[in-house]
């Protein structure tokens, strides 16, 4: 079923997390000729460290989704403050509405709606909003959930979670945070691997289906 999806749109809260929560099946899709399209709401200029530039998550961000192989045309990057999405939450939902009726979703790939940090339940919420008629899958990034529904598996081969890893290492000013490691990527890849029967996988909730 995952093969008859085409037009494909990830909802990152902040850079990187498109890349952490589902970096290998875009990997995947990409070299399955599918066309993705990246939005990052907020670059967290606010928590850039010491000695970077200010914006350099703009550019991190485009050069981690270029090693997936996502066209520059299909990223979108916003400026929303960090830590703070909830307070735009309507100037967000018009960004996403304005974007449904530019494009043809069929698949939105948002975070999980157990997904404890504020700006990533902002995005989850009008998310579901605004895409309610398209199917959804929620990710994970499991330092924030609480509880996960690993419902849907896409299976991945040893080359999309090494190309997910080259596209995170884009992302020097993040420095050696734990769940930024290859160990750590590669143990979690292999766990949703042993419960979908093969080697390696990526897992979602399913939010909204429509077959």
């Amino acid at each position: 079923m995952i093969n008859n999806f085409k037009d494909i749109l990830v909802l990152a809260p902040h850079t990187d997390d498109g890349e952490l929560g589902l970096g290998g099946t875009i990997s995947r899709f990409i070299a399955e000729g599918k066309k993705v399209t990246y939005v990052a709401f907020s670059t967290a200029e606010e928590s850039v460290p010491a000695g970077f530039p200010r914006d350099i998550l703009k550019t991190e961000v485009r050069n981690s989704t270029t090693v997936l192989g996502v066209a520059q045309e299909n990223l979108i990057v916003h400026n929303y403050q960090v830590r703070k999405l909830n307070y735009a939450r309507q100037e967000i939902l018009e960004d996403l509405i304005k974007l449904k009726k530019a494009n043809s979703f069929d698949l939105v790939f948002m975070p999980s709606l157990h997904d404890i940090h504020q700006d990533h339940t902002t995005i989850a919420q009008e998310g579901l909003r605004a895409f309610k008629n398209i199917t959804i899958l929620g990710y994970e990034l499991i330092w924030n959930n609480l509880q996960f529904n690993t419902q849907c598996f896409v299976k991945l081969e040893k080359k999309h979670v090494e190309n997910k890893i080259r596209a995170l290492k884009e992302y020097h000013s993040q420095g050696k945070r734990d769940y930024l490691s290859e160990d750590f990527i590669f143990s979690l890849a292999r766990s949703r691997g042993v419960q979908a029967g093969c080697e390696y996988a990526e897992a979602f909730e399913v939010v909204r289906l429509f077959i």
